[in-house]
């Protein structure tokens, strides 16, 4: 499996924002990761955060996107995108600039989220 350095290899801003997003859901509690090529996923019994690097996919400057699974919409103007994939799950996708970024409010997003994947 590969890690979060190699995912962010040649990206030191994304590997930055990952371990501020990391640092953030360990104090939450426990929770698994899960390097893949696409993406970093958090998970208790399902996902519930998920960081990946959009210049992997469209071109973009933003160092990592911050995936989040929430049990309802939240309207936040800070959001890039909100969609609703399924009846309970709204995925709310921020973009993050730098690890400064994951501040009060993301945490709490990231707190709502791994309590909703119990």
């Amino acid at each position: 499996m590969p890690s979060p350095e190699s995912f962010f290899a040649g990206h030191p801003d994304g590997l930055a924002v990952y371990h501020a997003v990391a640092e953030a859901v360990a104090a939450l509690g426990d929770s698994q990761v899960r390097v893949t090529r696409s993406q970093i996923a958090f998970r208790r019994r399902k996902g519930f955060a998920w960081v990946w690097r959009p210049g992997k996919y469209v071109t973009s400057t933003v160092p990592a996107v911050l995936s989040i699974a929430l049990p309802r919409e939240d309207g936040s103007g800070r959001f890039k995108q909100v969609v609703h994939p399924s009846p309970r799950v709204w995925m709310h996708h921020l973009e993050l600039r730098s690890p400064g970024d994951v501040d009060p409010e993301v945490t709490g997003w990231l707190r709502e989220a791994w309590t909703a994947a119990e």
